[in-house]
């Protein structure tokens, strides 16, 4: 038996309806962040925590690429620009100038950058990455991703390489952008943590 066609464009408008609640419901999911606090800006892979919301960074530590020791909790009192790579990752070729220049632009204003590769099985290939695209801050050799399971849950999304984290004057969790950003995307994550602490 045929149905109604009002009777089936209301089951349509109905499930449509729902659908759209459904999308909505997640897209406010995705402006949060599982706890860790950030807030992310629409139309961009940038999160942001409020002061009184921030978590505390966990404790990174390793070797770097050039096999020396290093752990985040050296540089506390410094903002801390953490960036999550892999020498595999296009978006993090193309970042990687970006960086250099903020590295460069921060680095005698109290900032320190420190990077995570992950995923790179093979150290000469991270190495390898590190020296082609210039860079010249430490980054962290973290094939399995042991450190990257120690941050708040909500914080990072595997999906999501690169990453950048901001971690402010305490070891706090201040700023996230998932995603290759652009230089004044980056920037725009770094200066307003610095301005918290000018005064």
């Amino acid at each position: 038996m045929a149905l109604d066609p009002h009777l089936r464009l209301r089951r349509r408008t109905t499930a449509a309806a729902a659908a759209a609640l459904a999308a909505a419901l997640l897209a406010g999911c995705s402006s949060g962040d599982g706890g860790a606090g950030f807030v992310t800006e629409k139309g961009t892979g940038i999160g942001r925590a409020a002061a009184d919301r921030r978590r505390d960074a966990p404790e990174v530590t390793g070797q770097t690429l050039e096999s020396g020791p290093a752990k985040l909790s050296d540089y506390r009192g410094r903002i801390v620009v953490v960036n999550i790579w892999g020498s595999w990752c296009g978006p993090c070729r193309q970042e990687a100038a970006s960086l250099e220049r903020l590295w460069q632009t921060y680095r005698g204003q109290d900032v320190q950058f420190l990077g995570i590769n992950t995923r790179d099985q093979d150290i000469a290939n991270a190495q390898r990455f590190q020296q082609e695209q210039g860079l010249t801050f430490p980054s962290l050799f973290d094939p399995a991703g042991t450190q990257l399971l120690k941050f708040p849950k909500g914080t990072l999304n595997s999906q999501f390489i690169p990453t950048t984290l901001v971690v402010d004057r305490r070891g706090r969790l201040a700023a996230r952008a998932f995603g290759g950003q652009s230089y004044d995307a980056l920037e725009s994550m770094i200066k307003p943590v610095l301005a918290e602490h000018s005064g």
